[in-house]
């Protein structure tokens, strides 16, 4: 079985790395309430989606 004859070295390993950096979640605003929310997915606040009511939301 094949073993590396060099150590490999912090510039190639994090270059290597470069792309395993999270990123933010993409949020959009409720055209209803103004809550962010996650997009295509039904408003945890007040229920709506596409602006219809889909499921009772949290009285306030």
């Amino acid at each position: 079985m094949p073993v590396p004859k060099r150590r490999t070295g912090k510039s190639k390993r994090n270059m290597r790395r470069s792309h395993h950096a999270l990123t933010p979640p993409c949020l959009t605003e409720c055209p209803s309430c103004g809550e962010k929310t996650m997009p295509h997915r039904v408003c945890p606040k007040c229920g709506h989606y596409k602006e219809r009511l889909v499921i009772g939301g949290k009285s306030e």
